[in-house]
């Protein structure tokens, strides 16, 4: 059974191991639908366990309609955006992958006839690097499949776009990058590529961590 963009997804959020469960189960609700039971998915659940309840199916469960967005409270590591401190924020509707790196910049100098005591470079001076943030994730419309405007996230893009439009820094909201001195941002690089599926799409975006410096130092006479 050939891995779909469902089931990379599933990867990269949960480990091949889930995948192989899920490819299982999709391979038993396949025989069962030739049989008697309806074509109602394992995983992922497509509204929540309200909708099955005492081996009855309730009404409103629909099977065209995808995963409700995830509320903060129930995200590990939300991530959020605000163009102002304390402005209003726009939180990532379903948690993303987030990674970090860093480093230092070191000036070396090679000491000629350095002799067997002196080894390796002078490191006369260092600064911080900047923190490269790579996001990652998908944007989900609320139907499986339809028209454009029914199921494509449209108005998700649009407002994630905003922020990777702006040409200015803007404050992100994170516990991961909290504990990194991480509080804002500036966009450098961002992609949206092609995803299997008429209401998802995928992103990838590269940002650049910020900090506020006083370029004019004041002089005491």
């Amino acid at each position: 059974m050939a891995l779909t963009n469902q089931d990379i997804i599933f990867a990269s959020l949960m480990g091949s191991k889930a995948v192989a469960t899920y490819q299982r189960t999709q391979l038993v609700q396949n025989e069962l639908s030739k049989h008697v039971l309806p074509n109602i998915p394992f995983l992922p659940l497509q509204q929540n366990e309200s909708s099955i309840s005492n081996g009855s199916i309730n009404p409103s469960f629909r099977i065209n309609q995808a995963d409700a967005e995830t509320p903060e409270e129930k995200q590990f590591f939300p991530l959020s955006f605000s163009f102002t401190q304390g402005g209003q924020k726009w939180l990532f509707p379903y948690e993303p992958m987030l990674n970090t790196s860093s480093g230092n910049n070191i000036v070396k100098r090679n000491v000629a006839k350095q002799g067997e005591k002196l080894v390796g470079t002078i490191k006369e001076r260092w600064s911080r690097k900047d923190f490269d943030i790579q996001v990652t994730g998908v944007l989900m419309g609320s139907l499986i499949s339809g028209s454009v405007e029914d199921c494509f996230p449209k108005k998700q893009m649009v407002e994630l776009f905003e922020y990777l439009k702006h040409n200015k820094e803007f404050f992100i909201y994170s516990e991961l990058l909290e504990i990194e001195g991480i509080t804002k941002v500036v966009v450098e690089d961002y992609s949206f590529p092609f995803t299997k599926g008429e209401n998802v799409q995928a992103y990838d975006i590269k940002l650049v961590s910020d900090s506020s410096y006083s370029l004019l130092i004041k002089e005491e006479f």
